[in-house]
């Protein structure tokens, strides 16, 4: 019995080194269930994708779309992980991916006339920011 709970044991721990060596080292953020359709969030993803951090942050401050409020608030954590966790020049930073993820969606009723019910379906989504240094 002991030695079949050995070899288990080696099993999990080599497991758990091969899923480590193969995890992304870039910095990232991500937001869950955010209360932003995926739709309306990629129309600020797509406008920073591939661009600086700084230039990325611009764009997104001047934005007047709800969502850029939560990227904005995505990159800088990101730019601070890269700083702090990994170690990363801020000058150097630009945003290699960026997307956004359907979340369960709040399902409401819209009472209308003659007894009858719309539904309205408020969805969500979740937002990952993945930054990277330029070589």
């Amino acid at each position: 019995m002991k030695g079949g709970h050995e070899k288990c044991q080696r099993v999990i721990d080599l497991r758990l080194k091969e899923r480590n060596a193969n995890s992304d080292k870039r910095p990232s953020a991500k937001l869950s269930y955010a209360r932003v359709s995926v739709q309306k969030a990629c129309f600020v993803l797509d406008a920073i994708r591939g661009k600086g951090l700084e230039e990325a942050l611009g764009i997104v401050t001047y934005n007047p779309r709800y969502a850029s409020t939560l990227v904005k608030k995505l990159l800088e954590s990101a730019a601070a992980n890269a700083e702090n966790n990994n170690n990363m020049n801020r000058d150097t930073l630009y945003v290699a991916e960026c997307f956004a993820n359907s979340a369960p969606t709040l399902k409401r009723i819209h009472p209308r006339a003659q007894g009858r019910a719309y539904r309205i379906f408020k969805r969500s989504s979740h937002i990952t920011v993945i930054l990277d240094e330029r070589k």
